[in-house]
């Protein structure tokens, strides 16, 4: 990874979500410069020590870090992590308006030091907050976003990967919709290479992706961070890689075609849920249309649903 010169990222919430999104980006270089902000002031000077200790050995140039916003100034990209997190047994959606409200005291402060900046939105409920975050400051559209079903989109990945041994980055599939309960894969046109992934077959001519296969991994994937946190306590280190890699889609104007969470389109103009956009440098250049067979426009319109009660729920 080569760092892009005179970049500046910001990660807010030096939590295990916000220092492992840092590290990420560190070691990749995804930024010359990065900087972690935190309102608690010993966590985050603790962690930013830590981090700048191994600084011989990263890509990253440059990390600063501190409970003073004014280290925020100036960003090009800043991702969103601070919020309550995540309990054993809480929805997502649980979470939202707690998080909203840090989210309404806090935004237009950091758009005050970045007013160029790209927001990306990671804290959960993120489909929640991303929209929420629309209405709280005018920024011009696509350049507030949520990450989405990225991280799930890589989980999917991984296991139908894993199922036949082969590698995930040759695996092409995503998940759509809320990120959380809802979410479903696009299985109708996932592939492996250039082979549609229901028509794979083992080495005696089987199908290995028959419905309750595909049923299995989609459960899976769905339910993976229940797990995580049940075990841990938290997801960290795969959110944190799958946020320095929509990071340098930015930085980068990569204009790459990810499951980030974005504001609809007509009749869905009052929801943000994850469909395939094409990100770059002013965040997210435009949202792709995408062929959904029967199933999955019902498992659709049911994520739709979904969030917009929890949206109105939050008074938005």
């Amino acid at each position: 990874m080569t760092t892009f010169d005179t970049s500046k990222l910001t990660v807010v919430g030096a939590g295990s979500v916000g220092t492992a999104l840092a590290y990420a980006c560190q070691i990749r270089g995804s930024a010359s410069t990065i900087a972690l902000y935190d309102i608690n002031e010993p966590k985050v000077e603790a962690e930013v020590l830590d981090l700048a200790h191994g600084s011989q050995f990263m890509q990253a140039s440059q990390l600063i870090g501190g409970a003073d916003m004014e280290v925020t100034a100036g960003s090009d990209v800043v991702v969103i992590t601070a919020g309550a997190k995540q309990q054993p047994g809480q929805t997502r959606l649980d979470l939202a308006a707690k998080n909203v409200a840090i989210l309404e005291d806090m935004l237009p402060k950091l758009v005050e030091y970045s007013p160029e900046a790209v927001f990306i939105l990671v804290t959960n409920p993120v489909d929640v907050l991303t929209y929420v975050a629309t209405k709280i400051v005018d920024l011009p559209e696509g350049r507030v976003f949520g990450s989405g079903t990225v991280l799930d989109s890589s989980r999917l990945r991984w296991l139908v990967g894993k199922k036949i041994g082969v590698s995930a980055r040759s695996v092409h599939a995503m998940m759509i919709g809320e990120h959380g309960d809802s979410e479903f894969a696009l299985w109708s046109s996932a592939s492996i290479g250039q082979i549609p992934l229901r028509k794979w077959t083992n080495d005696d001519g089987e199908h290995v992706f028959d419905p309750e296969t595909l049923s299995a991994i989609e459960n899976e994937v769905v339910n993976a961070a229940y797990r995580i946190i049940d075990g841990k306590g938290a997801t960290n280190y795969a959110i944190g890689i799958s946020g320095a890699r929509i990071v340098e889609a930015v930085l980068g104007d990569h204009k790459s075609v990810l499951p980030v969470s974005s504001i609809g389109s007509g009749a869905d103009a009052d929801i943000a849920l994850s469909v395939p956009c094409l990100v770059g440098r002013t965040g997210v250049l435009r949202t792709l249309e995408i062929d959904l067979d029967e199933a999955e426009r019902e498992k659709f319109e049911h994520s739709k649903a979904t969030l917009r009660k929890t949206i109105a729920s939050v008074g938005y």
